[in-house]
């Protein structure tokens, strides 16, 4: 438990700071992180820290895929962990 809790952590932290990263580079013209990493990151458990770094540096707002993808990437992982616990 202690383990998946710990894996969860991370993986979140890590897509919270791509979401910054990338909106870093986005200022700055500078080469960006792709799409389907940050929606990689998202889909292996980051979903939160992706929302809240989206939230944060008010990061890819605009595009209807990650303003509905991400809460239903996140939907669904509720869903399944509450399948799996029960």
């Amino acid at each position: 438990m202690y383990a998946a809790i710990g894996y969860l952590i991370v993986v979140n932290l890590i897509a919270f700071g791509l979401m910054g990263h990338d909106k870093g580079r986005a200022k700055k013209g500078g080469r960006r992180v792709p799409e389907q990493t940050l929606f990689l990151w998202a889909a292996i458990g980051g979903s939160i820290g992706a929302i809240a770094g989206m939230r944060t540096w008010r990061h890819k707002t605009k595009h209807a895929s990650f303003t509905v993808g991400m809460p239903v990437i996140l939907i669904v992982q509720l869903v399944l962990a509450y399948w799996y616990l029960n």
